[in-house]
């Protein structure tokens, strides 16, 4: 008997919510040879895939489903799964080895641009109107698309770091290691000036990279522990964290139209940006946290522009406990160049 798992499909819906109750145990993938995880008989997930099958019709000008799936929902990205177990695995699935042979163009193409009204709007918040813009986009869709980019506690780490330059030979204390006071809080990605956020790393290399150090420079790195009921809206990849397994059915199709400005969301967070310009080109990402802490979240996580780790933007600094602090001396900083730019 063949099964399949979560890992054939990278979709966090199937790994969450609907593989563990139609699970029927645990052992190796027939597809993707993942071992010890939870297995399901294919034809187990048919009902899901027949509705996200729904929002695609038949049209010679267009791609195969298993090519949708990949580029609109991030799925299929196991090493093992490529176009021809994939296409086995829908067949299986569905009960049908014609279906993912025909090519499919989106069943609507939803005529609302978020995208363009995002880009409008940042645009009149830097150089126009920074209190009471006219450029408007949908604040009630932009909540409930937040709410699907939203982690669960044990998703989120507990463990994180933050850096401080060192300045003087004596380091600084546990007391010395949180946000600034609102006094002399600066501007930063999330928090406009006077509002201040405590930036977290997930390392401490990630926090040291944070703060652009020079080499031979003394860094000094806390770490902080941030408790499991916080909610956070992760923006690091919002294709990942959708799961069309997990929508209504006619709402597959906007959703598939919003995820670029999502992913547009999530690059104002990660964009670098340099420091005599920074007060303006903060002022778009200002307004999305803003707007995510007006929403009830806690805080956002984010790709880091410097390192390979994430950060975390925690809108009130005091649900965080530091631990201890260690001292770090920055023995290189490396560059990278693009030509043009």
């Amino acid at each position: 008997m063949m099964t399949c798992c979560a890992e054939c499909f990278g979709d966090r819906g199937l790994r969450r919510n609907i593989i563990p109750i139609r699970s029927i145990g645990t052992g190796q993938c027939s597809y993707c040879g993942t071992n010890n995880i939870a297995l399901v008989i294919p034809r187990e997930l048919a009902e899901y895939f027949e509705i996200l099958v729904s929002a695609y019709r038949q049209d010679t000008t267009g791609k195969l489903l298993v090519q949708w799936f990949r580029e609109d929902w991030v799925m299929f990205q196991h090493p093992r799964m490529d176009d021809s177990r994939a296409k086995g695995l829908l067949a299986e699935i569905l009960n049908d080895g014609d279906i993912v042979r025909q090519q499919f163009v989106p069943a609507n193409d939803p005529t609302v641009n978020r995208l363009s009204e995002w880009e409008n709007l940042r645009d009149e918040l830097m150089y126009h109107n920074r209190y009471f813009p006219e450029a408007t986009i949908d604040l009630d869709r932009l909540e409930s698309l937040l709410s699907t980019l939203t982690l669960d506690g044990d998703e989120v780490p507990t463990q994180w770091y933050r850096a401080r330059i060192q300045a003087s030979d004596t380091p600084f204390t546990v007391g010395e290691m949180g946000a600034p006071p609102r006094r002399i809080a600066s501007h930063g990605r999330a928090n406009p000036a006077g509002i201040p956020y405590l930036y977290l790393g997930s390392s401490p290399v990630t926090a040291i990279s944070e703060i652009r150090p020079h080499t031979g420079e003394r860094s000094c790195v806390a770490d902080f522990t941030t408790p499991r009921d916080m909610k956070f809206v992760d923006l690091r990849n919002p294709r990942n964290m959708v799961s069309p397994f997990l929508l209504n059915p006619s709402d597959i199709g906007r959703m598939r139209n919003d995820l670029p400005f999502l992913e547009r969301l999530g690059d104002e967070l990660t964009r670098p940006v340099v420091p005599q310009s920074a007060a303006i080109d903060y002022t778009p990402s200002q307004y999305l946290c803003e707007f995510i802490k007006k929403c009830g979240y806690q805080g956002v996580i984010y790709r880091s522009s410097v390192s390979n780790g994430i950060n975390l933007a925690l809108f009130d600094p005091a649900r965080a406990r530091c631990g201890t602090v260690i001292q770090y001396r920055v023995s290189r900083v490396s560059v990278d160049i693009v030509a043009g730019a």
